[in-house]
C-alpha cells in the first residue's frame, strides 16, 4: 500500500468517526394476538355438573344471552313455579280477606243505621207525648186552684172539686208514666247503640288482613329466594364475542374457580399484546404506527395498526422466541396495539406475531 492510500484510508476513517451515530427507528417486539377485552373464561356461579351447552365454538353470541344450563335448572324452576303459585294463592287469599272484612264492617254498620232511627223517632213521639200531658197538666191544676176557691166560697159543690182533684191525679199518673217510658225508649237507644258499635268493633277486630298480608310478603320472599337459586343455573354470556373455545361436556362437574365453561372474545376487534423490553419502553407512545406480520405463515399479508395503550408494569416475558439465543428471561413491558385488519386474524386468539413500532412517526398523545 503507497504512502497515499495509507493517508486516504486514515482520512476516510476520521471522517466515519465524525458522522452522528445511525438513530433507530423502529423498536422490535414479540406479541400474541388477543380479542378486545381480552378472553373471557366463562365459568358457572356454583359448584354442579353442567346439564346442557346451547352453542358451540364459533358461534358468535350477544351479552346475557344463555349459554349453558346446569343440571339442577329443571329442579330450580319447578321450585319457582311452586313458590309463584304460592305467592298467586296467598294475594287470592288477601284479595278475599279484604272483601269479607269490608262486607262485615259495612253490615255492622248498617244494622246501626237499621236500628236507631226509628227508636229515635220514638223517643221523639214520647217527647212529644210528655209536653202534651205537661201543658194538659198545668190547665187542670189552675182549674183545680180555681175551683178550690169556689168551693170555699160555696159557689162550687164538692163534687165537681172532686172531680177536677181526680184529673190532675190522673194527668199527673199519666205524665210520670210517659217520662218512665221515654227514659226506657233512651236506655234501650243507648245499649242498641253500644251493641250495634261493638259488632263493628269485632267484624274489624276479626278482620284478618295483617296475617294475610304478612303471608304475602312471605311468599314474595320465597318467590324471590327460588327465582335468584333459578338464575345461579343459568349461564350467560357476560358479554358480546365470539365462543373460542368449550372446556367441559354436559355431565361433567364444573366450579367457579378451578372448571371454566367455556372462552369468550370479542374477536371483531383484534388486538396485539407486544411485548417491549424495558430499555426501549421510553421510546414507544400512543398513536405510533405498528406493522404486523407472522413468522410462522399463519396469515400471509402485512398487517397495520396502531399503540393504543402503553402498559404501566414490568414484567418477565411470556412470550419466547423460537431462537435459542434469545434472551429467556427478559424484562418487558406490555403494550396494547389496535389492529386495523381484525378480520384477518379474528380466527387466530394467542397466536405469536413479530410486531415493529414505528417511533420516527409523530404519536398522539395519551
Amino acid at each position: 500500500m503507497t504512502v497515499r492510500n495509507v493517508l486516504q484510508s486514515r482520512q476516510e476513517a476520521r471522517e466515519l468517526e465524525a458522522l452522528p451515530p445511525p438513530q433507530q427507528v423502529q423498536v422490535a417486539a414479540l406479541g400474541r394476538l388477543e380479542p378486545q377485552g381480552r378472553v373471557v373464561d366463562v365459568a358457572a356461579p356454583e359448584m354442579g355438573r353442567l346439564g346442557e351447552i346451547q352453542v358451540k365454538e364459533g358461534d358468535l353470541v350477544e351479552t346475557g344471552q344463555i349459554l349453558a344450563y346446569m343440571d339442577t335448572y329443571e329442579i330450580r324452576q319447578a321450585e319457582r313455579d311452586y313458590a309463584a303459585s304460592q305467592l298467586e294463592e296467598a294475594r287470592t287469599q288477601l284479595a278475599a280477606e279484604r272483601q269479607r272484612g269490608t262486607s262485615r264492617v259495612q253490615e255492622a254498620n248498617t244494622r246501626i243505621t237499621q236500628v236507631d232511627p226509628p227508636q229515635q223517632a220514638g223517643i221523639a213521639a214520647q217527647e212529644a207525648a210528655i209536653d202534651s200531658l205537661q201543658a194538659q197538666l198545668d190547665v187542670a191544676e189552675i182549674d183545680l186552684t180555681r175551683f178550690q176557691r169556689l168551693s170555699e166560697s160555696g159557689a162550687l159543690s164538692r163534687q165537681e172539686l172532686d172531680r177536677q182533684q181526680a184529673t190532675v191525679e190522673r194527668l199527673r199518673a199519666d205524665l210520670q208514666n210517659a217520662r218512665a217510658t221515654r227514659d226506657r225508649l233512651v236506655r234501650e237507644r243507648e245499649g242498641n247503640l253500644s251493641n250495634a258499635q261493638a259488632q263493628v268493633q269485632s267484624a274489624q277486630a276479626e278482620n284478618r288482613l295483617a296475617e294475610v298480608a304478612t303471608r304475602v310478603q312471605s311468599a314474595e320472599q320465597n318467590l324471590a329466594l327460588a327465582q335468584a337459586q333459578l338464575d345461579r343455573t343459568v349461564i350467560k354470556a357476560p358479554q358480546a364475542g365470539q365462543v373460542l373455545d368449550i372446556y367441559v361436556e354436559p355431565g361433567e362437574a364444573v366450579s367457579p374457580a378451578e372448571t371454566p365453561i367455556l372462552a369468550l372474545g370479542n374477536t371483531t376487534q383484534m388486538y396485539v399484546v407486544a411485548e417491549v423490553y424495558e430499555t426501549d419502553i421510553g421510546l414507544v407512545r400512543a398513536g405510533q404506527p405498528v406493522t404486523i406480520t407472522s413468522r410462522n405463515g399463519a396469515f400471509d399479508q402485512v398487517l397495520t395498526g396502531t399503540v393504543e395503550r402503553v402498559g404501566l408494569q414490568i414484567f418477565k416475558n411470556d412470550i419466547l422466541d423460537d431462537d435459542p439465543a434469545a434472551n429467556a428471561d427478559a424484562r418487558v413491558v406490555e403494550v396494547w396495539v389496535r389492529v386495523d385488519q381484525s378480520e384477518v386474524v379474528a380466527g387466530l386468539t394467542n397466536l405469536q406475531v413479530d410486531v415493529a413500532i414505528d417511533i420516527e412517526r409523530a404519536a398522539i398523545a395519551p
